[in-house]
């Protein structure tokens, strides 16, 4: 279990850029496999980008790719999102997810049920 705070959300127009970060509890931090969420108004949840526990392989959503970058700091317990040429479309409320490291896979947790800790969200609103 890990404890997830995430911070840098906000009100950015289009065309601009936030960077999410999203800071873990305690030194176990490289046992898990980290992703962003993001669940806009009427939406259901999605993922948006995905790191597995190395950092050496991402996913990202086709609607983001090319304007996000997920990265990580074991070091410092803390996963970020770079958001970049952002649009409306990218309004929602964007959640830090953590799972279990998937040690012999060499793909990303791509599927939200296995992920099994979560932040409370942070707001990011894309004005035109």
């Amino acid at each position: 279990q890990v404890q997830l705070v995430e911070s840098g959300g906000g009100l950015v127009q289009a065309g601009g850029s936030l960077r999410l970060s999203c800071a873990a509890s305690g030194h176990t931090f490289y046992m898990y496999d980290m992703g962003w969420f993001r669940q806009a108004l009427g939406k259901e949840r999605e993922l948006v980008a995905a790191i597995r526990w190395s950092g050496g392989s991402t996913y990202y959503a086709d609607s983001v790719k090319g304007r996000f970058t997920i990265s990580r700091d074991n070091a410092k317990n803390t996963v970020y999102l770079q958001m970049n040429s952002l649009t409306p479309e990218d309004t929602a409320v964007e959640y830090c997810a953590a799972a279990s490291a998937n040690y012999d896979s060499a793909d990303n947790r791509t599927t939200e049920h296995e992920y099994h800790d979560w932040g409370q969200g942070t707001q990011v609103s894309v004005s035109s």
